[in-house]
């Protein structure tokens, strides 16, 4: 079995575009995830929940900033899953210490979103 030869390598716009196609993809295999899609749930409802509590539109926005925080950070945890998954098909220490890890960097971050969330609607 022969392995393909790697693309050449772009730039310029050509590589905006293909960073974007990059990306878009990306985004279409994190939404496959339940958590992904309980996590966009989390922040749409917090959106809702601060503007009918008539919060500022930089709180707003801050609000929207952790949440792209949010998602970049399940992002990597999806990637090291599937990493981890292609390296130890069985189970292993190895592979739970990983998502586990993986798992509590989400935790933090949803920590971190629910605070800002909490402090902005208490004061």
């Amino acid at each position: 079995m022969s392995v393909p030869d790697k693309p050449p390598r772009k730039s310029g716009i050509a590589h905006f575009l293909a960073a974007a196609g990059y990306s878009l993809g990306g985004l279409k295999r994190l939404s496959r995830e339940s958590a992904f899609r309980q996590e966009v749930a989390l922040i749409a409802g917090l959106v809702v929940l601060l503007l009918a509590f008539r919060a500022s539109v930089p709180e707003v926005l801050g609000l929207l900033a952790l949440g792209l925080a949010l998602i970049a950070v399940e992002a990597l945890n999806t990637a090291l899953e599937e990493l981890v998954d292609h390296l130890s098909p069985g189970w292993s220490q190895f592979a739970k210490d990983a998502k586990d890890l993986g798992s509590l960097a989400v935790a933090c971050t949803i920590g971190v979103v629910l605070i800002y969330a909490g402090v902005v609607l208490i004061w």
